[in-house]
């Protein structure tokens, strides 16, 4: 089922230290708000409203770099008015399904929205929600009583909603309160919401201990996939190679439909296999006349952007150029670094080495060159 989705960033989270705002701390070498953003989409949301503080609306691009499918607003002085200001921004029908997300949950799955999105269909809200387990007293500093737990839960986020009834219910919410959700807003206009199972990877991240908890989850909630690609092309008229991004006069040209770069068509399909989204061919037909010639550069760039929209990143990359000639070697260096700017890497996590055949087949007759390509992608499970 499709949905849009608002995801609430837009708070200072004092309780959690001093340092920056929750939402923009780091979390498995990711900004917080990155985690939520790419749970929601993988989950399949058709758009997805990011509401954050005025300023830091600079900062959204950098965060949210390679994905797709999402837009920011400003937020305002209050959680309710930064879930109007997303809700204003999204584009749903009357009874399109909207969730509404708290940046500081970062652990958000599709199997959370499935069930959501399930409730729906005999509600006009719903919500995930845990039992309380632990004895409830009330008092300040002594206790007054024993409070029964019996018939209490917790509410978690994201919650979920047909689109039209959040947004007149939340029309008819007095100015001067504050609610502490979004389903109390619906419930108040006389609603029906339901709890759905909870789950306790739902956690709100708050105080700098939940942090400390959170990195350890992050780290067991990521993925490492491989990818190979192997490409090659024959030797034909011309004066000048390219070999991994890097212009090489030769006296030979190599035969292509695009600019014939082994190297980098090899890591482009190591890329894509990577993330299991087919082959170069599939989404650069060398029968479209608009890849005639074209640098190979764009290639990659592409692979290397579906690979965020994942919610990946790639960790290394190792190409092997197979010729007697032209020499590698004096290249090798220039070669590393374009390869490393195209993916966004340092330097020292990207090898480019070169063999011969020992004057064996093809290459080793001279009438062509090959490459092969071994990168590391981090992917969510």
């Amino acid at each position: 089922m499709s949905f849009s989705a608002v995801i609430v960033a837009a708070g200072a989270g004092l309780r959690a230290g001093p340092g920056e705002p929750k939402a923009w701390r780091m979390l498995g070498a990711r900004p917080l708000i990155r985690w939520s953003v790419e749970g929601l989409l993988s989950a399949g949301a058709r758009e997805v409203v990011v509401v954050v503080a005025h300023d830091r609306l600079g900062q959204v691009d950098a965060a949210l770099e390679g994905l797709v499918g999402w837009t920011a607003v400003t937020g305002g002085r209050t959680r309710a008015e930064s879930v109007q200001a997303g809700l204003a921004a999204i584009s749903a029908g009357r009874n399109q399904p909207v969730l509404v997300h708290d940046a500081a949950r970062p652990f958000v799955a599709r199997h959370h929205v499935d069930r959501l999105l399930a409730a729906l269909d005999l509600a006009d809200g719903a919500v995930p929600a845990l039992p309380v387990p632990d004895t409830l007293k009330r008092g300040d500093g002594l206790i007054d009583e024993t409070v029964s737990r019996e018939g209490l839960w917790r509410a978690q986020t994201p919650q979920a909603f047909r689109f039209g009834r959040l947004k007149a219910a939340y029309r008819r919410w007095p100015a001067n309160e504050e609610p502490t959700d979004d389903a109390s807003v619906l419930e108040r206009a006389g609603g029906h919401v339901a709890m759905i199972p909870g789950d306790p990877m739902l956690m709100k991240l708050t105080y700098p201990e939940d942090f400390l908890m959170a990195e350890q989850l992050a780290a067991s909630r990521r993925i490492v996939r491989m990818g190979q690609g192997i490409d090659a092309h024959r030797f034909g008229p011309g004066d000048v190679v390219w070999l991994c991004g890097i212009r090489i006069e030769h006296e030979l040209g190599l035969i292509g439909h695009s600019d014939a770069d082994c190297g980098l068509h090899a890591l482009t399909d190591a890329v894509l296999g990577a993330i299991a989204d087919g082959d170069i061919g599939e989404h650069f037909p060398p029968t479209d006349p608009r890849w005639k010639g074209a640098s190979s550069d764009q290639f990659l760039t592409h692979a290397v952007k579906l690979v965020a929209a994942q919610g990946g990143r790639i960790l290394n990359a190792d190409v092997t150029l197979i010729c007697e000639r032209p020499k590698i070697r004096p290249h090798r260096d220039a070669m590393r670094q374009r390869i490393a700017d195209l993916l966004g890497l340092p330097i020292q996590r990207v090898s480019v080495k070169a063999t011969t055949t020992e004057g064996m087949g093809f290459t080793g007759r001279e009438e062509g060159l090959m490459a092969q390509a071994v990168v590391s992608v981090e992917t969510p499970l």
